[in-house]
Formats: structure tokens, sequence, C-alpha cells
């Protein structure tokens, strides 16, 4: 038998919403201390950009791995932003469109001033926190567990799951997200604001991306790995960690929470 924990917790995009990244994670301790087991956390991926504080998300993501083996962060379209300006690997037009997308808070949160320029900002970032490149430098793109498959953005319905294209698991959006069917795997994925601020569900995915620093709210699921069993849970503004129900949108297929025999229906 496995030694590893029964359950897993995806946590969707946090842009910088450490507050709230801080409340979830507190709140996926208990739940496990409650169950009497260990949980292994994936990151979705968009820790950084927008929000006040990318440093002190990523420095929660930091020691929820090193407190939680096997847990791990998957790249998001704004963290890869960022891992390759601290490579020196964005030109000028790059750079200034990843400020416009965020990327300014995200400088702003490691006290770069704004009149510095670009090496010297990157160098005191590097020097301020050398295991934020490391874990950046280490992210995987795609994880599979079981019948899940964990991704940032999504994946090409096309290929199969192992012969996905990083840049689709970074960026990609109507391909996958239009797409009606059962899929090898269920996917669960961020990089997608769901309207309302809950998690949504589909025959084929599990959007978790509830727009942190607009609505609040910072969602993530919680998976059996035994039996495939489910439970959203969020954290908001106000400090709270408490279960949600995420919206259902039936295609004709039912959706992951309405087939828990989904496998074999598959066959």
């Amino acid at each position: 038998m496995s030694s590893r924990p029964s359950l897993i917790a995806a946590i969707g995009d946090v842009h910088g919403a450490a507050g709230l990244l801080s409340t979830l994670l507190r709140g996926l301790d208990t739940v496990a201390a409650r169950r009497r087991t260990t949980m292994d956390i994936i990151f979705l991926g968009d820790i950084v950009d927008r929000g006040p504080d990318s440093r002190g998300a990523l420095d929660l993501v930091v020691e929820a791995i090193a407190t939680h083996p096997n847990s791990r962060l998957l790249l998001g379209n704004h963290d890869w932003w960022l891992l390759q300006f601290l490579k020196g690997e964005l030109d000028r037009d790059a750079i200034d469109n990843w400020l416009d997308q965020g990327g300014a808070a995200t400088l702003a949160s490691y006290g770069a001033a704004s009149t510095r320029d670009v090496a010297a900002i990157r160098h005191h970032i590097l020097l301020d926190r050398p295991e934020h490149f490391e874990l950046l430098s280490g992210a995987a793109t795609i994880a599979v567990e079981g019948s899940f498959v964990f991704v940032h953005a999504g994946i090409d319905p096309r290929r199969s799951i192992d012969r996905q294209e990083a840049r689709d698991c970074l960026w990609i959006r109507a391909p996958f997200l239009n797409h009606i069917g059962h899929l090898s795997h269920v996917v669960v994925h961020g990089h997608q604001p769901q309207k309302g601020g809950r998690p949504l569900v589909t025959e084929n995915r599990i959007s978790l991306d509830t727009g942190a620093v607009f609505t609040g709210r910072l969602s993530a699921v919680i998976i059996d790995r035994h039996g495939g069993q489910m439970e959203f849970v969020a954290a908001t503004g106000d400090g709270r960690f408490a279960a949600v129900e995420p919206m259902r949108l039936d295609r004709g297929l039912g959706t992951v929470l309405d087939t828990p025999e989904r496998e074999a229906d598959r066959s």
C-alpha cells in the first residue's frame, strides 16, 4: 500500500494575495489534522502579479513545499514571466508588457524602486530571495495523479497527456475550455477567472481560478486519492476558511461531481 497521504489539495491562482493564501493553507492543515492524515499540496501557478504581496505569497509556497513532502508548484504564465525576467531573457518590450499585466506590483513587493534600472532590480531580487528563483526554475508545467491531471491553464484536447506542450499548459484558453467531451483525465486547472468567485466543474475539468485579487476568494479542491471524492474550500478576505459549493456546468454529459463512476462510464 502506498505511504503517500490520502489527500491532495490543489490551489487556484493566488496573484499576490498572500493573506488569502496564508488563511487557506492554515485551513487545509486543519482539515488534514481532523482526518488524521497529511496532505500533498499542488499549487496551480500564477502565484505572482497583480496583488500586493507576491514576495510573501512565494515565501508561503516555499514553506508549504518544505513542510508537505511531495507537494509542488506548477508554473503559471505569470510565474513564467517573473522567471524569464530573473533569467534576463525578456527584452524591453516584453518587460513592459509584463509590468502592465501585474508585474509592477510584483517588483514593488520586493521593494524594488521604480526608478532603478532593470539589471539592478533583477540583482536585488536574486539576492533578496534566491529560493524564489530556485522554486520557479524547478517548477513543472503538468502533473498526473491517478485519474486527475493538474496544470495551470489547461491541455490541448487533441494531444495525449504525455505529449502536452509547455506553452499550452501555461497559456491555452478556448481550445481547451470549449472542448466538450470526456478526456483521459479530469483536468484541474486555473488561469481562467470564474464568475461569481466560485470554482466551476464540467464533465472534463475543475476550474479553480476564482479571481482572488478581485473577489477576495482563493479556492482549492481537496481530492481523496483512494475514493476520488472531492471537497471544495475557500479562504476569504475576512479571514474565514469554509467549504464552498462549486458551479456545475452540464453540457449534456453531466459533471465530474455527478458521475463518481466516470472511469467506468468512459470505457
